[in-house]
C-alpha cells in the first residue's frame, strides 16, 4: 500500500481535469479564454455565420469528419441529448467538418440525419484556431454568451459528455 495515496491523488487529479486538460489533447485554446472569432462558417442549411455574429448566444462547435468512427458515435448523442432539448432555449450547435469538401460535408450531414447544421472546414483553418492541425477530431468547444470558452472535450466519453450537457444547461435559461 506504499503507492496507495500517490496513486489515489493522481487518479483524482486526472478525473478533475477531464474536459479541461488542453496540453495532452492538442488544444491551442483554454477554458476561460475568448474563442477565436475571425472566421466565417458556411452552413449546410444555406446560411453563413461567424462566432462574432453569434456573440450573445451559447455556441457549441463540434469538430468532426465523415471518416471518424468516434464522431459518428457521438453525433446521435449530440442530436438527441443536447440539440433537440436545448435548441429552443437558444443553443447554437454547429458540426465543423475538418478537411473535407463541401460535397462530402453535405453527404455526411444527410447520412447522419441530424437537424443541426454542419459547416465545411476544408483546409482545417477553423480547426487550427482551436487545436493543433495534427490533432484529431471529435472534440467539442462550448462557448458562452460573452465569447469565452467554457468547456472542452476530446473523443466521446459518456462521463465527459454528461459534464458537457451539465455545462450547456447551466448556460441556458430554463
Amino acid at each position: 500500500m506504499k503507492f496507495g495515496f500517490p496513486l489515489l491523488l493522481f487518479l483524482c487529479l486526472a478525473l478533475l481535469g477531464r474536459g479541461q486538460n488542453n496540453t495532452d489533447r492538442g488544444y491551442l485554446v483554454r477554458v476561460g479564454q475568448l474563442a477565436p472569432d475571425d472566421f466565417s462558417l458556411k452552413l449546410t442549411d444555406g446560411t453563413t455565420t461567424s462566432l462574432k455574429a453569434l456573440r450573445g448566444k451559447v455556441v457549441l462547435l463540434q469538430f468532426t469528419a465523415s471518416w471518424c468512427s468516434v464522431c459518428r458515435k457521438e453525433i446521435p448523442h449530440l442530436e438527441k441529448e443536447i440539440w433537440q432539448p436545448d435548441r429552443s432555449r437558444g443553443l447554437v450547435l454547429i458540426g465543423v467538418d475538418r478537411m473535407e469538401s463541401w460535397d462530402t460535408v453535405m453527404a455526411y450531414h444527410r447520412e447522419m440525419g441530424v437537424d443541426y447544421p454542419f459547416a465545411a472546414d476544408p483546409g482545417a483553418g477553423i480547426f487550427g484556431r482551436f487545436a493543433q492541425k495534427s490533432a484529431g477530431v471529435t472534440r467539442n468547444v462550448l462557448i458562452d454568451r460573452t465569447g469565452r470558452i467554457v468547456f472542452l472535450t476530446r473523443l466521446y466519453d459518456p462521463a465527459e459528455f454528461g459534464e458537457l450537457k451539465k455545462q450547456v444547461n447551466a448556460l441556458l435559461p430554463l
